[in-house]
């Protein structure tokens, strides 16, 4: 029988040991004293565990396109689901088509009833134990209690995560090692964040942490309906999070992304017009004509110029597009996600790596982007159902 050693104890590695362990001997190493810990601390801001998205309406969320057209071509959101449901966790499809468990399953109880088919499956757990780099042979070396031990065994699989969330493991520290066997390696930046805004000292004292519901923002190409919350710092939510990937690409380009924020997505300037068609409108009355509540007033004034916030007609246009300056993205330690890591290129497509064909590469740790809404997860189920899927005739 084969070993197979998985290195990290997050989602990625888990589907990976089920699906190994069926026709292998699978031992996990984990450098802290449980199993997925970032999979709880996502349970923390809602549970969504995949997408009911399927095919290319699947697909079109994930980047590059190319790389993750043959992974989720077999694994897909439909086979998440039917995973889960083997595992005894029934789902639903819940708003934005966000794939839950049912209602009263907690996520510890998820990954209880993983690590329960894991362990029935003759899974061995190994925690504090810390991928520390490669021997001159490119076998990985672990530190347990400042020993150090080098791993032997006929396969390898790295799920050590991006960079962001550090206080669940993924610290992104791994990826000197990498480097150091011939690895190309990407520098980690922010996704699914915040974005930085310089606010007036008086606009954010008074609006800080206020919604602004039922707006649509675009940039570039990039167009999104929801809502966002203003902070102290700029911008959060989930019309400004599928943004970022755009907003990054105009900052390392030099350029500064100017974000065009619409208060008035169901109206058009036209209908916004007729509100003050052949009449005098003056701005203490904007309110009460263009429905607006005070933060937007505030929001609308502060971006506007003099002679525009004078004239209604100027005005109306305004509310369409309110552009705002955006002068970073949230640090990766705020980030929900990060892109980089191990560059795609040196990957096959099986996910081993094609210096090292004894080592596969799974998860986030390879450089790809996907929104929040379960898509990440799906991203990580689905890369290590393939690496494992693949290998299964070695």
């Amino acid at each position: 029988m084969k070993k197979i050693i998985l290195i990290g104890g997050g989602s990625a590695n888990l589907i990976a040991a089920d699906f190994f362990s069926q026709s292998a001997e699978v031992h996990i190493f984990e450098k802290g004293k449980t199993l997925g810990r970032k999979f709880l601390v996502a349970g923390n801001g809602g549970f969504n565990l995949t997408n009911s998205a399927t095919d290319e309406a699947l697909l079109n969320h994930y980047a590059p396109i190319n790389f993750f057209e043959n992974i989720l071509t077999q694994f897909d959101s439909d086979a998440t689901r039917k995973w889960l449901a083997d595992l005894g966790i029934p789902t639903f499809v819940g708003s934005s088509g966000r794939i839950f468990p049912e209602e009263g399953i907690k996520p510890i109880e998820v990954l209880q009833a993983i690590k329960k088919r894991l362990i029935a499956q003759g899974v061995q757990f190994h925690f504090y134990h810390e991928f520390i780099g490669f021997t001159e042979q490119h076998l990985p070396i672990v530190r347990c209690q400042n020993k150090e031990a080098t791993l032997m065994a006929d396969h390898y699989i790295f799920a050590l995560g991006g960079a962001s969330w550090s206080v669940t493991g993924s610290d992104g520290c791994w990826l000197s090692a990498f480097e150091k066997i011939g690895v190309k390696t990407i520098p980690f930046q922010s996704s699914n964040c915040g974005i930085n805004v310089k606010w007036t000292t008086d606009f954010i004292s008074k609006h800080e942490g206020t919604p602004l519901k039922n707006i649509q923002i675009s940039i570039g190409n990039f167009s999104k309906k929801g809502e966002a919350v203003i902070t102290k710092y700029g911008l959060e939510g989930n019309a400004i999070y599928p943004a970022v990937p755009t907003i990054r690409q105009f900052l390392n380009a030099g350029k500064t992304p100017v974000l065009n924020l619409d208060l008035k997505p169901n109206n058009t300037v036209k209908s916004l017009l007729k509100k003050v068609e052949n009449r005098k409108v003056l701005p203490k009355n904007y309110g009460y004509v263009f429905n607006l509540n005070k933060t937007e007033l505030a929001l609308a004034k502060a971006f506007s110029r003099k002679e525009t916030y004078l004239s209604a007609e100027l005005y109306a246009g305004l509310l369409k597009e309110i552009p705002i300056s955006i002068h970073a993205l949230r640090p990766i330690e705020e980030a929900i996600s990060t892109v980089g890591g191990i560059d795609l290129q040196e990957v096959m497509p099986n996910l081993t790596l094609k210096k090292h064909p004894h080592l596969s590469i799974i998860g986030e740790m390879l450089d790809w982007d996907a929104p929040t809404g379960g898509f990440l997860l799906q991203g990580c189920f689905a890369t290590g159902f393939v690496a494992a899927n693949s290998l299964q005739i070695l």
